[in-house]
């Protein structure tokens, strides 16, 4: 985490917020002994998603593909109030970001906005389509803390070998209105940051990308690792350089995942997703909420967190973990930064 990032999240900090932390990690601590499901606390790490929608089509994504087969469509305001007056006091951080294009949603504002206000820290990821004059203005305005920008590729060839039905240069238009406004506001926030996700056919351009996010003014580039949903036979898209990939070749010429599979999952105590209407998803890797353990346009959000059904998913991470689907291409371990 950036200093500026660091500096807004200590003040958003206090002493409840701290003991929700220490009660979460110690009840995991205590589970991951006994290998039963104990919690005790609320997460302190959210990621909302505001919309389904996306502009894009890109290959590995669900949202771009159009392929959910789960309830699909906007976060309301009422139900991202909902959420935050549930958790406020112990909720410290919120991605606003699972699948979709985030600022499709002309609420998106708000809902920042609202949170910000509850001392919440906020970032989000964006494809950088959506960055006109008037929604850089509003970003920075809402108290929005980080704008992931995702950019793979330095020309309009490259870049749509992946973004589908992307436009290169108005990303980089878009990249450089946000910088823009934060100058003219005299603003420390959003920390910009140039995502790239190194794919085959653009791995080669990393040093390229370095270049380019210091000659825009960027305040930061992330190199991320793609996950790809059929990869024990390879994938086209598969970088050469197993540095930037989450999967290695066999002897037998399959792929595995190269980070260590372990029996047990701290997000599982830390964090929850919840999709645009309202279901409650243990992890981000759940991208079309197969296991989804509760709603909230119905339920309370404690209620879920601390029912039966949640804590028998725990209570599998640490038997059988390898058998949970979403967890068979987990990435913790894997990721790569610039």
């Amino acid at each position: 985490m950036h200093k500026s990032e660091l500096i807004a999240l200590i003040k958003f900090f206090s002493l409840k917020k701290a003991g929700n932390v220490i009660r979460l990690y110690l009840s995991f601590i205590v589970s991951r002994v006994l290998k039963k499901s104990f919690i005790s606390g609320l997460p302190f790490a959210l990621s909302i998603e505001p919309t389904t929608s996306c502009n894009l089509g890109c290959p590995e994504c669900p949202s771009g593909l159009k392929q959910f087969t789960r309830k699909t469509g906007n976060l309301s305001t009422s139900l991202n109030k909902k959420i935050i007056d549930e958790l406020k006091g112990k909720l410290t951080y919120i991605n606003y970001y699972f699948q979709g294009e985030p600022f499709i949603n002309k609420n998106f504002f708000d809902f920042v906005q609202y949170a910000n206000s509850k001392k919440i820290f906020c970032s989000t990821s964006t494809n950088g389509h959506f960055l006109n004059d008037e929604n850089c203005v509003k970003t920075i305005e809402s108290g929005l803390k980080r704008l992931i920008i995702s950019i793979d590729g330095n020309s309009q060839e490259t870049y749509e070998v992946y973004r589908k039905k992307g436009k290169y240069k108005r990303v980089i238009e878009g990249t450089k209105n946000i910088l823009k406004w934060k100058k003219k506001l005299n603003s420390e926030y959003p920390h910009v940051i140039f995502q790239f996700l190194v794919v085959k056919t653009n791995e080669h351009l990393i040093e390229e990308m370095k270049t380019l996010a210091a000659d825009i003014g960027v305040d930061e580039l992330r190199l991320k690792t793609a996950q790809f949903y059929n990869y024990e036979n390879g994938n086209e898209l598969i970088p050469d350089n197993e540095k930037y990939s989450r999967y290695t070749k066999t002897k037998n010429g399959k792929y595995v995942l190269k980070n260590k599979f372990s029996n047990h999952c701290w997000r599982m105590w830390s964090s929850a997703v919840v999709t645009s209407k309202g279901g409650i998803v243990p992890c981000c890797f759940d991208k079309d909420a197969v296991n989804t353990l509760g709603n909230l346009e119905k339920e309370k959000f404690e209620k879920v967190w601390v029912s039966n059904k949640y804590n028998d998913f725990r209570k599998q991470i640490f038997s059988d973990r390898k058998e949970i689907e979403i967890c068979q291409n987990c990435s913790e371990g894997s990721k790569v930064w610039a």
